[in-house]
């Protein structure tokens, strides 16, 4: 047990681990008023999931993809999936047993303690930012895209490139996040039917595509298959995760989904089966339809594939069209979901409290929107981005294969815990959702290896000033105490 002194408090040296039931009854969801609603279904839910995973990954990072591993890029898409198959089964169990906004921060703060919370939250501050920053820099050049297809005139390069993309300021970029955060502050609800609407068009849209590339399929664009061997796959694979990154976002709505126990692993694992596919399919077309070599380092590689396909640059807009309302379903789902952790964190004392006051007019995060907008709109803007991709892909690693290793230690620590969902062939699903998950990252690169560590150097650091000293397992006067009040 924790050790306190004549004050109540926790000492320094006690261990710091939240147990499912604090978490639960710290989440201030049941506040009157005052806390996050459950307003979302299972099929607000999967398209939330499917706005947060489908976007500029697959419109823009294919040709990243096709390059490093060619015509199997394939099974790259596949090995990544395994990747994240195994690791959905974790957040699965996980999402249903402790339904909390903080996604795989709580789960690790219940399973491993603090500290490892705080690394795991800095590394989704990491993951979120640089994917919603990255995210609306994609979503600006097939603005572009569009525009052109239109009008035959595309934006000022001043005004839609960042200093390092040979222009000013990305005002699209800027633009489209503002966006996201003013339907974010108005409340889930209009959200979750944004995204669900943006969902659909941009499914039909990539359906389309693939009937389009595959009328004009040939099986010698696929020769050679493998030019690169398992080391181009693999270094496909590890560029196609980053397609993937946003499923567990899914978990940041835990305190606002209807029946979490039984919506969120439904949602997750419906999600994950549904993008596979479709990225398998997009990825198959496009390949048989121009070869390799020209989708390859192509940002607008599908506009490309099917203006080439029909001969007219109609069906290229259309395309163009749809990563448009692809991409800011991305942003908006992506966003939702960094408010959401920081607010976990925020109650835990580990961040600044202003992150977890809730609006009692829209039942949102509204200054913690705003801020979280502001900051990721400036890399937006002005910086690359391509060079912290990498960086990004191993820091979201690292944080699945803790949720991992928290459904194996939760299991063995919480056994009564109420779990709707079970990992199936325990244990020997979640570890190889470990080792899976070191394969890619073993596939990065040694600098990003160096990277990756003096960002956690600088995580721990920050824990050390801020996060330990101000903990509320350290400052409330008994265990488990009351929750901040949402409203400040």
């Amino acid at each position: 047990m924790p050790m306190r002194d004549e004050n109540h408090r926790m000492t320094p040296s006690a261990p710091r681990i939240k147990t499912p039931q604090q978490l639960l009854a710290e989440s201030g969801a049941d506040l009157e008023g005052h806390g996050l609603k459950r307003t979302m279904g299972l099929f607000q839910l999967v398209c939330f999931g499917v706005g947060a995973i489908v976007g500029t990954g697959i419109f823009v990072g294919l040709s990243d993809s096709v390059a490093e591993a060619g015509p199997a890029v394939v099974i790259s898409f596949v090995l990544a999936a395994i990747t994240c198959i195994f690791t959905a089964f974790s957040f699965a169990e996980l999402g249903g047993a402790i339904p909390v906004s903080g996604s795989s921060y709580s789960f690790a703060y219940a399973s491993l303690g603090e500290r490892a919370a705080f690394l795991v939250g800095w590394c989704l501050l990491l993951e979120y930012g640089v994917s919603v920053s990255a995210v609306a820099v994609g979503w600006s050049q097939y603005l572009n895209e569009l525009l052109e297809s239109l009008t035959g005139r595309q934006l000022p390069a001043a005004l839609s490139a960042g200093p390092g993309e040979g222009g000013v300021v990305n005002v699209p970029a800027v633009v489209v996040i503002a966006l996201a955060a003013t339907l974010l502050v108005r409340g889930v609800r209009e959200s979750a039917r944004a995204t669900a609407a943006m969902a659909i068009l941009k499914i039909g849209i990539l359906v389309v595509f693939c009937v389009v590339g595959f009328s004009a399929f040939q099986a010698g664009h696929l020769s050679p298959f493998a030019e690169h061997g398992m080391s181009g796959i693999t270094a496909g694979a590890s560029v196609a995760f980053f397609s993937y990154i946003g499923f567990d976002a899914i978990t940041t709505a835990g305190e606002e989904v209807k029946n979490p126990r039984r919506n969120i692993p439904t949602a997750i694992l419906i999600c994950i089966g549904l993008v596979t596919l479709l990225y398998c399919a997009v990825a198959l077309s496009a390949i048989g339809a121009l070869g390799a070599d020209a989708v390859a380092d192509r940002p607008a590689a599908l506009s490309l594939v099917v203006d080439q396909v029909t001969g007219s640059s109609v069906g290229g807009g259309i395309i163009a069209f749809g990563a448009v309302v692809a991409i800011a379903s991305v942003v908006l789902a992506v966003m939702y979901g960094q408010t959401r952790v920081l607010m976990s964190m925020s109650r835990d004392g580990l961040v600044p409290r202003v992150f977890a006051r809730v609006s009692p007019k829209s039942a949102t995060p509204v200054a913690n929107t705003w801020i979280v907008a502001a900051v990721f709109a400036v890399p937006a803007a002005f910086a690359p981005l391509d060079v912290v991709v990498d960086l990004t892909t191993i820091g979201t690693l690292a944080v699945m294969a803790v949720v991992n290793l928290a459904v194996m230690v939760l299991r063995r620590r919480n056994p009564e815990l109420p779990r709707s969902f079970r990992v199936p062939l325990f244990p020997l699903s979640p570890i190889l959702g470990i080792g899976f998950c070191l394969y890619l990252m073993w596939g990065t690169g040694w600098t990003t290896w160096l990277q990756f560590a003096g960002f956690l150097v600088v995580g721990t650091l920050v824990y050390a000033g801020y996060g330990r000293r101000r903990s509320r397992l350290v400052t409330a006067p008994s265990e488990g105490a009351a929750p901040v009040s949402p409203a400040g």
